[in-house]
């Protein structure tokens, strides 16, 4: 290939807009589809009214959602359509409104349940990325966009708040439900560690299995203080023989020799005593009834939340996290004798990236249980006072509209993380492309992480060797290489599983393969 072909297709590549194409199609998958999914988790808003006695239920449903394209109201009441420039020129926010089904439904258990109201209202307005599919100069030809006095060669892929171009910056972070197998760094090689960052519904909880220095294996998830016995842990989620616990670890010799050991130090030989035990641990001093209740709710809601799924069945969801915690077991084993070696934190196949429409999700998702919050405290305020309960008097726009654009505004994001939106470097034009494709550590700058600052081999192709600041920042803040494209990562679980059980592979929960489903012919 000559210098002239190489030209025409570096031009090429570069010519459509993609140098911020990662950030406008992960806000355009957002808008699409990640406020409805958000949406339809929540599905419901719980009252309290109807605890008493006479009282008919109340609560709300939540259906379709739907944004538009960013719009002003002026002072005399009209709205009219608002464009990036005059957003700038005016100190405002480039934000569209936000509508939402919303049905008012009484009725019990005893009386018919019944619609008192449903309609779409207004529940907020959303920030607009410039350049996204709702943004109103979408599409725009470049002669267009100078009369309404936009710079044709802007990239977009910002927000603006208050008059302020503020930019999402791309977190890297270690992948979600991956089991990581490593050394514990205070033991050196004697103890042995697997872990899973078991992620849902932006729920993050870090679950470890340990192999401690004298072999036996324990584990520490959330709500659980210290560490509990594997052995009575994966008894209590429905595995009760010795035999099967050991070949669900592995039928491996040598780790079954240290599973004998883990089994001969258990102290529980039944489901039901594995559940008495854990409930002495997490609600120490209370009734019996209420320790069981408590056990069985901590390993449902935060033990490896990720197996979670709608329509298993609860015992098969349990079956399925005590396999999954045999399968971190054997990872500790392997370690232990060398079969494997310690999981590399900084390889990139063990990280993933957190893009603008991933961060808006995250945002979305915590603005909108404060808006449930507030439309349950609004119409139990209403009904107290025997006041018509309607949607549009109980809804009030600004608590979802404050809650997304204050972190946008500022950078303190959800989850305690601070400088994720950050002002655009308008230093100059190669500043701006810079910024829109920089990428951020979510470690503190403050310690030295030396491994972690360093150039990995796996970012061949996929970071900048050259382009890291100087100083506490180095080798934290990094750049995507200039040809690097972001594949988009669309979670459709059910077809995965499905096409893997045609293929054959057996065990999948909630799925039988074909082979299975077909009659057997006589």
């Amino acid at each position: 290939m000559d210098t002239e072909q190489r030209r025409t297709i570096s031009r090429a590549y570069f010519s459509k807009d993609r140098l911020a194409e990662h950030h406008f199609r992960s806000f355009n998958a957002f808008l699409e589809r990640g406020m409805q999914e958000v949406v339809d988790e929540k599905a419901t808003i719980e009252t309290d009214i109807g605890d008493k006695e006479g009282q008919e239920p109340v609560w709300v449903e939540l259906g379709d959602v739907r944004v538009v394209t960013p719009r002003v109201r002026e002072a005399d009441g009209s709205e009219e359509l608002l464009y990036p420039q005059e957003a700038r020129l005016r100190n405002i926010t480039y934000a569209a409104p936000v509508f939402m089904e919303m049905a008012i439904v009484k009725g019990g258990e005893e009386e018919e349940e019944r619609v008192v109201d449903q309609t779409e209202t207004k529940i907020g307005r959303m920030p607009i990325m410039v350049g996204s599919q709702k943004c109103n100069i979408a599409g725009f030809s470049e002669k267009e966009l100078i009369d309404i006095g936009e710079d044709p060669a802007d990239p977009g892929g910002y927000f603006i708040v208050n008059g302020s171009e503020r930019v999402l910056m791309t977190s890297e972070d270690l992948a979600p439900n991956k089991i990581l197998a490593e050394y514990d760094t205070k033991y050196g090689d004697e103890v042995q560690v697997a872990k899973t960052f078991s992620q849902r519904r932006g729920y993050r909880a870090l679950v470890l299995t340990e192999r401690t220095r004298d072999g036996l294996l324990e584990v520490s998830f959330p709500s659980v203080s210290g560490s509990v016995n594997f052995v009575t842990l994966v008894r209590a989620l429905g595995l009760e023989s010795d035999e099967e616990i050991v070949h669900r670890v592995s039928d491996d010799p040598e780790i079954v020799k240290f599973m004998l050991e883990n089994l001969e130090a258990a102290d529980v030989q039944t489901t039901e005593e594995a559940i008495e035990k854990l409930g002495k641990r997490v609600a120490s001093g209370q009734g019996k009834n209420y320790q069981l209740k408590r056990a069985n709710y901590v390993i449902d809601r935060y033990l490896l939340p990720h197996l979670h799924e709608e329509g298993v069945d609860e015992e098969e969801v349990r079956i399925n996290k005590a396999y999954y915690l045999c399968r971190m077991a054997e990872a500790c084993f392997e370690l232990a004798l060398d079969r494997r070696e310690s999981d590399d934190k900084d390889h990139y196949a063990n990280k993933r990236l957190k893009v603008s429409g991933d961060l808006m999700r995250d945002l979305f998702r915590t603005a909108l249980n404060k808006l449930a919050r507030d439309v349950k405290y609004q119409l139990e305020r209403a009904n107290m006072r025997n006041r018509q309960l309607s949607v549009s008097t109980v809804v009030r726009s600004d608590v979802l509209t404050e809650r997304l654009e204050h972190p946008l505004a500022t950078g303190n994001w959800v989850g305690g993380r601070s400088g994720v939106s950050q002002l655009v470097d308008r230093t100059d034009f190669m500043g701006v492309l810079s910024h829109l494709r920089r990428l951020r550590s979510p470690l503190s700058r403050s310690q030295p992480h030396f491994e972690a600052r360093d150039l990995h081999a796996t970012q061949w192709g996929r970071i900048c060797p050259s382009e890291t600041p100087e100083g506490p920042n180095c080798g934290l803040v990094k750049n995507f290489a200039q040809a690097m494209e972001l594949s988009q990562n669309i979670e459709d679980a059910q077809n995965l599983k499905q096409s893997l059980a045609d293929m054959g592979v057996q065990g999948i929960p909630g799925i039988e393969s074909i082979e299975t489903q077909q009659p057997a012919d006589d």
